[in-house]
């Protein structure tokens, strides 16, 4: 079941990006093979990332390594991999060796800085390719340094999530002309993008290069976050004058006594006025309150918290899969739902017979794993 049931698709196992886009493309229904390193450790952790897909282990520098990986591609839609630019060149699995042995192929590549470029080999992490961006400089409290928002705009969304875009948008072009090409997936180009509203709002002389003073990074007292009695912290997001309207309605506030919403002389009075309020509430008490109006306020839960909130609960947001409670498959399709994701497998689990299933014939499965090609 899914959308993508029906699609192949080989992963070059690695680390951030990529497996979280060969997650992506599995849980909506694609039938991805992993191909990890011989004798490669399973992490002391379920490895959630590497749910819904089976692993061969393959040494890429065996001498019939890269001819393994070619076989794969000849019976798969598309490739991934998050090598540094050239790598998969050397082994000898780089987009030309593998278009060529099937010309529809979209090979999807994901990396820091792009295929192109003077850094394209230098070493990096999230938290260098959004700075880069400009999609860091932004996020922080007024006064303060920038403040890294995990590795979510990145690795993930700028990178894993952009690349799964890329290879379904090169997928269904590849349907119409049966040439495939290839996805040059850059988290510094995706984090880029992901600011592209920031771009706007600065040209319309609507945002400054002050954090903290904005509309959107907690500048606003009606878009931010304030503490509760019991330590605990609550999202106001009541942008449009009708929610702004219906918070101070619901707070008991009078309106006429407090500046108006968009005066940002009156920013800090109003800021004051809200904390010192939610601070005589516990979260909880402001949440019977204000939770599921439109005054626009939310509970700021933890990571253990979030899957028993009643709303995630009714939607199914979360899941639990082999003993571990994680994210759903997103989005939700009518007519094709995605089946429940299995469990992550360990490297080279399912080897032979996945060899086999994809086109291998046995003895030459049998031969591969004599000369230690495969594990």
């Amino acid at each position: 079941m899914g959308p993508l049931a029906g699609v192949r698709v080989v992963e070059l196992a690695g680390i951030g990006p990529g497996p979280f886009c060969a997650m992506l493309l599995a849980d909506l229904g694609a039938e991805v093979l992993r191909v990890d390193r011989p004798a490669a450790s399973r992490p002391g952790w379920p490895t959630v990332l590497a749910r819904g897909r089976r692993s061969v282990a393959v040494d890429l520098k065996h001498p019939d390594g890269a001819g393994v990986v070619l076989d794969l591609v000849a019976a798969a839609d598309a490739l991934v991999e998050g090598f540094r630019p050239g790598v998969a060149e050397r082994l000898g699995i780089g987009p030309d060796a593998c278009l060529a042995r099937n010309p529809r192929l979209v090979y999807g590549r994901v990396t820091g800085w792009g295929q192109e470029g003077p850094w394209r080999q230098a070493a990096g992490h999230d938290i260098d390719y959004i700075a880069l961006a400009g999609a860091l400089h932004p996020i922080g409290q007024a006064g303060g340094p920038p403040v890294p928002p995990l590795n979510l705009v990145g690795d993930f969304g700028g990178g894993g999530m952009l690349l799964a875009f890329g290879v379904v948008a090169a997928l269904l072009e590849a349907g119409r002309s049966g040439a495939g090409q290839v996805v040059d997936a850059a988290m510094v180009d995706g984090a880029a993008l992901l600011t592209t509203q920031f771009h706007e709002l600065l040209a319309a002389g609507l945002w400054g290069e002050e954090r903290g003073a904005n509309l959107l990074d907690g500048g606003a007292p009606f878009y931010a976050v304030y503490e509760t009695a019991d330590g605990r912290h609550l999202t106001v997001g009541a942008l449009e004058p009708q929610f702004w309207a219906e918070l101070l309605r619901r707070l008991g506030l009078d309106g006429g006594d407090l500046p108006a919403q968009l005066d940002r002389d009156g920013w800090p009075l109003l800021r004051e006025r809200l904390a010192a309020l939610f601070r005589t509430r516990t979260r909880e008490e402001w949440c019977e309150l204000l939770a599921g109006t439109d005054a626009c306020v939310a509970p700021v839960l933890g990571l253990r918290e979030a899957p028993a909130h009643p709303h995630n609960r009714a939607r199914g947001t979360f899941v639990e899969v082999g003993g571990v409670t994680q994210p759903a498959p997103a989005p939700r399709f009518s007519r094709t739902p995605c089946d429940p994701p299995a469990p992550g497998a360990s490297p080279g689990e399912h080897t032979d017979q996945a060899l086999a299933d994809w086109g291998l014939p046995p003895d030459e499965v049998a031969r591969l794993r004599a000369t230690a090609a495969i594990e």
